[in-house]
């Protein structure tokens, strides 16, 4: 055999060996699975000894790692695995987890996904964003600090999310001569926590990351355990039945129209399977039609299952865009607009009651209201606390309201039909992520009420239509001032009027609340409601308040008709604010006398697009009332 023809054999020899191995990958099954835990026990340096010690990482990156570790001399002259996933430079240099690392590998069992999520309360978020998809949890104790803190809240979120099964990996065994007695006391301590928590398996297994002990081989040193190895576990758990056993379930991300004859509608099957010809619901319009093909890239597939992403086309032509859900046509899920939820806040500014969002779930976005905080959690001992706002990294239950039903089902049951983001409409920035518990429902003997005099008739009786003038501006800006001329004008011309002002009412309708940001929120959203009843009465209304949030503004013009609303900023500078003072409150704030004063220690959020702007250092108040009366006229 010639040379040539010998290279031609291995290359041949090589191809079908990578073919094998493909194919073989192919039908393994994916796990997904977390380590998390206090900060320091070891969670970074379990991965990197796993992949190490499984072969599962090149000879390059070994020979990488072990120049990292000498430069960084954390282990003596010994390797530290932990290197092999803390990516980021900040946490090289500060020998912790700080954002969520990823790693992909395959043993002959199995294919994983990890994420290596950050031990330090600050970082919750990450924690969360990594458990989020997660089958599995590893929550890594010290063996000589046992039970802290960071692991009894790692351990709630994790039962929050739905994970069921747990392996509690006792590590650092080295540091405590391999006791059992110790690995026994930790056990059942984390036991005694766990009870509350929602965990259908807690495996735990004695591990000492740093020498490799009950990570991938059975260690000698602790001949007193019998269980499993870490990877032993992770290759065998069964987690996957209950996602495909349930309902089919397909959100559509994408309506696919590449030409006038084709419409096919491409999302990711997030439960259950679906047949060529099964009838299916479109939800939320309740429509029917029976799946006509199912597409995967060229393929035409006769059934799809949970996780796969596909092309689906119908028998027929429906009514079908983003965001709808496609359910099998005899096993529905709820479509509601209200909600029990749990919520993780994720966001350095606090969420108060009242305040608004785009809440996001898969590819549907609908404004939503958080309408009730009832309650937050003491994490470690799981104590309801009550609440009128959201910190950052704070868990706790809360009501929803949406101006759009939408279809759903309770994370418990389906994750991908009850996981939402929240947003902030302006930042754009996730703000907290959730689950929803159940849907509320309204009391069924309560509904809107057919009035015979309507808007309309009511408009006619006094010739003219109802309006909210609503002013916003820092005290002092001149907003009672202005209001009470802008009403004696409208007054002389006939015109129904009244005035809502801050002062007023904080002596009546809101005499229970203070001057908290999560109090100026219900202020406002009940004031809102307030004016709206009163132009659908047919009145100008004139607001003279505050109201520093561009939010509670934006839900204020949110209720009524856009040409109900015109929102008018007295634009003034802190110095004339603080010049005509007539209260003397702006002395008092500088002095501390006043906390949560507007412009002081608590923000003013100038409007970015009002209908009317009057910089009251410069213009009169004859010529400020003109301006209304113009905008008003117009």
């Amino acid at each position: 055999m010639s040379e040539a023809e010998n290279l031609m054999t291995i290359d041949a020899d090589t191809q079908d060996r990578v073919d094998a191995y493909i194919a073989n990958q192919s039908k393994l099954d994916l796990l997904r699975f977390i380590t998390c835990g206090s900060v320091d026990d070891g969670k970074s340096t379990l991965i990197g000894r796993m992949l190490f010690e499984a072969q599962l990482i090149f000879e390059d990156q070994v020979s990488s790692l072990r120049a990292d570790s000498k430069r960084q001399g954390t282990q003596g002259g010994d390797i530290d695995f932990a290197l092999l996933v803390d990516g980021l430079s900040a946490e090289r240099e500060q020998g912790i987890t700080i954002d969520v690392a990823y790693r992909f590998f395959s043993t002959d069992h199995r294919k994983f996904i990890v994420a290596d999520t950050p031990g330090h309360e600050q970082y919750t978020r990450n924690m969360v964003t990594g458990a989020s998809t997660a089958d599995v949890a590893v929550i890594l104790v010290d063996a000589s600090q046992g039970v802290l803190t960071q692991t009894r809240r790692h351990s709630f979120i994790t039962s929050l999310l739905g994970i069921k099964h747990v392996v509690l990996a006792v590590n650092k065994m080295d540091l405590v001569d391999y006791d059992e007695q110790t690995f026994r006391d930790i056990v059942r301590d984390y036991q005694a926590f766990a009870e509350a928590l929602d965990f259908e398996t807690i495996t735990a297994i004695p591990l000492s990351a740093l020498k490799g002990d009950n990570v991938i081989e059975r260690s000698r040193v602790t001949s007193w355990y019998t269980g499993p190895t870490l990877l032993g576990f992770l290759e065998t758990v069964e987690v996957r039945e209950a996602q495909l056993e349930h309902a089919f379930r397909f959100p559509v991300q994408w309506v696919n129209r590449p030409s006038s004859d084709f419409r096919g509608y491409s999302g990711t099957v997030v439960a259950g399977s679906v047949n060529k010809g099964d009838p299916i619901r479109i939800l939320p319009s309740g429509e029917t039609a029976t799946v006509d093909d199912i597409i995967f890239y060229k393929d035409h597939l006769d059934s799809a299952s949970a996780d796969q992403a596909v092309t689906i086309t119908l028998d027929r032509e429906v009514d079908v865009s983003r965001g709808d859900v496609l359910v099998a046509a005899q096993d529905l899920c709820e479509v509601s607009d209200q909600f029990d939820a749990s919520l993780v806040w994720m966001d350095t500014e606090a969420g108060f009651i009242g305040r608004s969002y785009w809440l996001m779930m898969g590819a549907t976005r609908v404004n939503a209201t958080l309408t009730d905080i009832r309650h937050k959690y003491n994490i470690n001992t799981l104590e309801e606390l009550s609440s009128r706002e959201f910190d950052l990294n704070d868990i706790g239950r809360v009501t929803l309201s949406v101006d759009t039903p939408i279809p759903f089902e309770a994370y418990s049951n389906c994750m991908g039909m009850g996981s939402f983001v929240l947003v902030d409409r302006y930042s754009h920035q996730t703000v907290g992520a959730g689950m929803i518990n159940f849907a509320l429902r309204r009391a069924k003997n309560v509904h809107r009420q057919h009035l015979v005099v309507d808007k309309e008739a009511r408009a006619k009786l006094r010739g003219h239509r109802g309006k909210c003038l609503w002013f916003t501006g820092l005290s002092g800006s001149g907003k009672s001032t202005i209001t009470n001329a802008v009403e004696q004008v409208l007054h002389s011309r006939g015109m129904s009027t009244y005035i809502l002002d801050g002062d007023n009412i904080r002596h009546g309708l809101n005499r229970d609340l203070g001057f908290t940001d999560a109090d100026r929120v219900e202020n406002i959203r009940r004031i809102a409601e307030v004016a709206k009843l009163m132009v659908d009465a047919g009145l100008v209304v004139l607001t003279a308040f505050i109201s520093p949030f561009r939010s509670e503004r934006d839900m204020a013009r949110g209720l009524f008709q856009p040409d109900e609303f015109a929102e008018i900023y007295l634009d003034v500078s802190m110095e004339t604010a603080e010049k005509r003072d007539p209260k003397g409150l702006y002395k008092k704030a500088r002095k501390g006398e006043l906390p949560h004063f507007t412009g002081i220690d608590s923000d003013y959020e100038q409007p970015e697009s009002a209908d009317l702007v009057l910089p009251t250092d410069t213009t009169s108040v004859d010529d400020c009332v003109a301006q209304v009366l113009e905008l008003l006229d117009s």
